[in-house]
């Protein structure tokens, strides 16, 4: 008999924290480096991802880099299962942010800000230090089944200290208006290259069609919330830096320059326009590290099952009008 998915995570989630570091992260890149041997779908199409950001490479220069994509992407795993045991200074000293300026610029005017993310490093440690950092954190999770896996996952980012929405849950995009209206101010991150609510735009991405979420440029433009590309890739640590931490892996966050878009266009074209816009700035920083984006669905529309993604436009299309959509989600 198989075990429930939820009851598996929990119990990743009790034990892993009790072994030794450097044993999780041992467990976790075998694991990873088996998979990448064993090649299946989800590493086939990791690399058929790879070679859209990095065309014209060998095999070889594939394999090798998707080997490193899985490594990255279950090393995410095995700081998630470990991450709400770690200290605070294990976590400050893990976390080095580029361009906070972006950020506590529109907070200390009383702003909130509207964060565009990728699948890229750790977006969970990046948010529980956001919170503690800049401002408190209200993001959107993909319903995940069985329901008792999204059970745990909703229950790991509230202790982080996250405020977490159920994407599809009537009301989302309304509870995440006030999320961006709010006082205090909020940081609101999506994650938003896959297009998760078949509401999404079609952008030009590394010179092919692909399609994301378009909450968090429908967001922005209805509330006036700056809209900020954020980029999370890893970095070795070395040093006090490595010792503070208790891991030789970090993370950089970069909040890029607030996307920006004619206040005078109709709405539905500043929201393509600033999808766009926080498409290429992404696009910009994944050519940089692309074993740390974990990409392994499709995003390309020339991947998509052409009668399904015929039926997922006749979908977006019919609410399109009077609901621009929840904001894509977390995995």
């Amino acid at each position: 008999m198989s075990m429930d998915a939820g009851r598996f995570f929990q119990i990743a989630w009790d034990v892993l924290p009790r072994l030794p570091r450097p044993v999780v992260r041992g467990l976790f890149a075998a694991a990873a480096d088996v998979t990448w041997l064993v090649r299946p779908a989800g590493v086939r199409r990791l690399e058929a991802t790879y070679a859209r950001v990095r065309p014209g490479q060998g095999r070889r220069a594939l394999r090798r880099l998707s080997r490193a994509g899985m490594r990255s992407y279950l090393r995410y795993y095995s700081e998630a299962f470990t991450l709400r045991a770690m200290t605070p200074e294990q976590i400050d000293a893990r976390v080095r942010a580029v361009g906070l300026e972006n950020v506590e610029g529109p907070r200390d005017a009383g702003r909130s800000v509207v964060g565009a993310l990728g699948h890229l490093g750790n977006w969970d440690l990046a948010g529980a230090w956001a919170g503690s950092h800049i401002m408190p954190v209200t993001t959107v999770a993909e319903r995940l089944e069985p329901p008792s896996l999204f059970e745990e996952f909703l229950a790991f980012r509230e202790d982080l200290g996250m405020e977490i929405l159920a994407l599809g849950d009537d009301g989302v995009f309304q509870a995440l208006l006030r999320s961006a209206r709010a006082t205090p101010p909020r940081l609101v991150p999506l994650l938003a290259d896959r297009d998760l609510a078949a509401s999404g735009i079609e952008v030009d991405m590394f010179g092919r069609r692909a399609r994301v979420a378009a909450g968090p440029a429908a967001l922005s433009v209805a509330t006036g919330a700056p809209l900020v590309p954020i980029s999370i890739t890893y970095e070795r640590l070395t040093g006090e830096r490595r010792r503070l931490a208790g891991s030789p892996w970090g993370i950089v966050i970069r909040f890029h320059a607030e996307v920006t878009t004619d206040a005078a266009l109709p709405r539905k074209e500043r929201v393509a326009a600033a999808t766009q816009g926080w498409v290429d700035t992404l696009a910009g920083a994944i050519s940089e590290k692309p074993e740390d984006w974990h990409m392994l669905q499709h995003v390309f529309v020339e991947d998509l099952d052409p009668e399904r993604y015929a039926r997922t436009l006749e979908r977006a299309a019919q609410r399109a009008a009077d609901d621009p959509g929840p904001a894509g989600g977390a995995s």
